[in-house]
């Protein structure tokens, strides 16, 4: 993205990938090189933060007062996630004591594991450290508050209704992550966004909208301040390729504002 005197490079990231994914293409090297300011999810120093699973864990444990998984799903539903859940290495009391947005994030997660995908070697990661041994100023987005006060801010309804999703889908999981994955690779943005944007948005629309829509709106206002602003020559903004696609992704929102854009 560029106006009269400075660019934005918008960088479509997958979260979790494998040490064959690198080393990346060389233009992603070139613009991080010629970026002055790099802006990811989350700031470096969260990214590494070794207590981050275990900040996490916290977060997405229900209070003692409140009502169990348990409680809260039918029979077969509970039964079929305990399954998950020991697949996944969770134990059954762990699992019922989470907080129905932890439970789907876990259960995710391993399924992506199973898919050979690692959180250690995911892009973000990849970049901050990349960043930063270049010397380069590196900036989150949000914080980990910020995002743990996404999902917790959620309706219950909501959380629920996405666990539920997540627990219809299991046996397709492993695979779509690892076709998902394939399309990122390929950067075919038409197949990533049907694929994953459209069927987010069809069949859970309002965890779509909390995790994808509301964020996509602030990080656009971030993103003109920084092309309309004296400060910053040239800037590399890395998120999740989810946020770049279709209509409320950041790039056609972007383009729909007067920036100049060209795909590299």
């Amino acid at each position: 993205m560029s106006d009269a005197d400075n660019h934005v490079y918008l960088l479509g990231t997958f979260h979790l990938l494998t040490s064959g994914d690198y080393p990346l293409d060389a233009r992603v090297y070139a613009a991080l090189d010629q970026a002055d300011l790099v802006l990811l999810e989350l700031p470096p120093e969260t990214l590494e933060d070794p207590h981050l699973a275990r900040r996490l864990e916290r977060a997405g444990t229900l209070r003692p007062e409140a009502r169990s998984l348990r409680q809260r799903l039918d029979a077969p539903g509970w039964e079929a996630a305990v399954a998950l859940a020991r697949a996944a290495g969770i134990e059954p009391a762990r699992f019922e004591r989470m907080e129905p947005w932890y439970a789907a994030m876990m259960l995710t997660l391993a399924e992506m594991a199973k898919a050979g995908l690692d959180p250690d070697l995911g892009m973000d990661r990849h970049l901050a450290r990349e960043a930063v041994r270049r010397g380069k100023r590196v900036r989150g987005l949000e914080t980990l508050e910020d995002q743990i006060d996404l999902f917790r801010g959620m309706k219950p309804s909501v959380q629920l209704a996405h666990l539920r999703d997540v627990l219809g889908r299991a046996h397709e999981l492993r695979a779509e992550v690892a076709w998902l994955h394939g399309q990122w690779r390929q950067g075919d943005e038409d197949a990533l966004y049907w694929g994953m944007a459209a069927a987010m948005r069809a069949r859970d629309p309002a965890f779509y909208a909390r995790i994808n829509t509301q964020r996509n709106a602030a990080w656009v206002s971030r993103i003109k301040s920084i092309l309309d602003g004296p400060e910053v020559e040239d800037a590399l903004v890395a998120v999740g390729a989810l946020h770049l696609v279709g209509a409320e992704g950041l790039v056609q929102q972007l383009a729909a504002a007067g920036y100049r854009v060209e795909r590299l």
